[in-house]
C-alpha cells in the first residue's frame, strides 16, 4: 500500500504514494526491480541491510516512516522470501519522488541520531504467552505478525515530538495516523479499545474488513484488509486476534475526525 500509488493508478510497487504525517510528506520509493529507479540493482544483502538495519546501499540511514523498526524482527525465511518475490514483479520505470518536509526533518543525516536515540537491531522474540492465553503456538506467531511483519504499532502506537513511538501507549491509538485520519485503540479495552470484540469478530475484520456493528473498514485500513491482512491464512488472522485480546487493556479513547 505504501509503495503503489492507487489513487493515481500507478503501477505496483513503483512508488509515488503520498504518505501525510506531521513531519511532513513521504512518498513511498519504487521497489520493483527496476535497474536504474528500483531495486534491480540491490544485492539481497542490501535488501537485507535495509530491512533489518535501516540503512540504503550507499549506508545513509532511512526515515523511519518505512517501518524497519519493525521489519528488523522478521526471521531470516522471511526477509529471504520477500526478496525473491520481489524478483518476480514487473519492473517498472519510475523515478521516486522526493519528501517534502518540514525543518528539521528534511535533513537526513539526523535519522542516524534518531536510530541512536530510539532504534535498535533485533529479531522479534515473543517470549512466554499471558496466563489464561491456551493456544502459545497461536499467541506467539500473532504476536510475531502484530509487532514484525504487519507492522500494526507503526500506525496504532502514538509518536512523541521525534517521532519515537510511546511504549506506554503501544496499540493504544494514534490520533495522528497515516494520512491524518486516527488510528484506533486496538488494546482490549472494554470501552475505548477492542475489549467488547469476539476472536470472530477481529478474523472477519481482518479478511473482509466488516466491524462488529456491521460498518465496514475506511481509509489506511482499507487498504491493509484488501492488500494485506485479507490475504493472510485463517490460521494467521485467528493468530492476530489471540494476540491482541491477551493484551493489557489501556484506557485510550481516539475519536475520529469530522
Amino acid at each position: 500500500g505504501c509503495h503503489t500509488d492507487v489513487k493515481n493508478k500507478g503501477p505496483a510497487l513503483a512508488g509515488g504514494r503520498p504518505l501525510k504525517t506531521p513531519f511532513g510528506t513521504f512518498y513511498g520509493p519504487n521497489i520493483t526491480p527496476h535497474k536504474e529507479h528500483g531495486i534491480g540493482g540491490w544485492t539481497f544483502e542490501e535488501f537485507r541491510a535495509a530491512l533489518r538495519r535501516g540503512v540504503a546501499p550507499d549506508g545513509s540511514p532511512y526515515y523511519p516512516a518505512f517501518p524497519y523498526p519493525s521489519f528488523t524482527g522478521m526471521s531470516d525465511r522471511d526477509v529471504a522470501d520477500l526478496w525473491a518475490y520481489l524478483q518476480t514483479v514487473e519492473p517498472v520505470d519510475r523515478p521516486d519522488e522526493a519528501h517534502a518536509l518540514g525543518f528539521p526533518y528534511g535533513l537526513r543525516w539526523l535519522n542516524s541520531v534518531w536510530q541512536a536515540l530510539y532504534f535498535e537491531p533485533a529479531r522479534f522474540e515473543a517470549g512466554e504467552p499471558p496466563d489464561g492465553v491456551e493456544d502459545g503456538e497461536a499467541w506467539r506467531r500473532g504476536a510475531y505478525l502484530v509487532h514484525a511483519v504487519a507492522h500494526c504499532g507503526e500506525c496504532h502506537t502514538p509518536r512523541g515530538v521525534l517521532g519515537a513511538p510511546d511504549g506506554d501507549l503501544a496499540l493504544a491509538g494514534n490520533a495522528d495516523g497515516p494520512d491524518g485520519d486516527p488510528a484506533p485503540n486496538i488494546t482490549p479495552h472494554d470501552g475505548t479499545g477492542i475489549g467488547d470484540w469476539s476472536l470472530g469478530d477481529i478474523t472477519s475484520y481482518l479478511k473482509i474488513g466488516m466491524l462488529p456493528d456491521g460498518d465496514f473498514a475506511g481509509s489506511a485500513m482499507a487498504e491493509v484488509i484488501e492488500h494485506s491482512t485479507g490475504r493472510m491464512t485463517d490460521a494467521d488472522r485467528r493468530a492476530i486476534a489471540v494476540y491482541l485480546l491477551s493484551l493489557p487493556p489501556v484506557e485510550r479513547r481516539i475519536s475520529k475526525k469530522k
